[in-house]
């Protein structure tokens, strides 16, 4: 073989072992810190978290869960919305936490399904179902405080996305349209002694859907303030509870 020929299969076998290499690397998992351009090209920074023991060559959909955080993370406040609620409950358990989770930033006050942070957030959910194994029926809604308006909202507007919805310490600006969500699964936690949103918001709306024909659970903590999301969140029955329902398929 001449030298340009031993050159050329030399470099062959070379990019072959790149590529198999590069095939081999490990899939990132954990807490990722990932960036969305939005359709103006704006750039919006937002956590995902990838279950430890996901690989893309399994074809394993994994379940979802897109979490809404209060007013006190929206950008420019003192926390990332990682810090508080939903982001430490992941990390306690993070070796085994079985679902996907996206965690947003709004970039002003307010999660409500016809403005542009519910639009970013939901855009943010297209793109990591198009970019991983997602289970389409699997897709959880959660949040708090402002979140968990958010979550009403949502729900209310999307009754058909979401598997489930665990709204913490929410409610609703005005009369909720309890019949839009009555078929969809819904926990529901509060306070008791919450002075910042009164726990009769979330009463309210759970009396109103079990008026339209559905059967929310709910869960109040006496003597407990604003913060319920922690003890909401460190609820293992909560995940059980989410990874027990999937999102019911239309009928013809």
């Amino acid at each position: 073989m001449s030298p340009a020929r031993l050159l050329a299969a030399g470099l062959g076998a070379l990019l072959a072992l790149s590529a198999a290499r590069a095939d081999d690397k490990p899939m990132q998992t954990g807490f990722l810190d990932r960036v969305h351009k939005d359709a103006d090209g704006k750039e919006v920074r937002y956590v995902l978290f990838v279950p430890l023991a996901y690989s893309p060559k399994v074809d394993k959909p994994y379940p979802l869960i897109l979490f809404l955080h209060g007013a006190g993370e929206t950008l420019g406040g003192q926390k990332q919305p990682v810090e508080v609620g939903f982001g430490p409950a992941i990390k306690k358990q993070e070796k085994t936490f079985p679902f996907f989770a996206i965690i947003p930033q709004a970039q002003t006050r307010g999660w409500q399904a016809d403005g542009p942070n519910a639009a970013m957030a939901l855009s943010i959910l297209d793109e990591v179902q198009k970019g991983f194994s997602i289970d389409a029926n699997r897709l959880y809604l959660t949040g708090l405080s402002m979140g968990g308006f958010g979550t009403w909202s949502l729900a209310a507007k999307y009754p058909e996305r979401f598997a489930a919805i665990a709204p913490i310490c929410g409610g609703s600006r005005g009369d909720y349209p309890a019949d839009k969500v009555k078929d969809v699964p819904c926990w529901c936690f509060h306070g008791g002694a919450d002075n910042v949103v009164p726990p009769k918001l979330s009463r309210d709306i759970v009396k109103g859907i079990w008026a339209a024909g559905g059967h929310p659970n709910y869960t109040e903590y006496p003597g407990v303030g604003h913060n319920s999301w922690d003890r909401a969140y460190g609820t293992a029955d909560l995940y059980d509870w989410f990874l027990g329902h999937q999102r019911k398929q239309k009928t013809k």
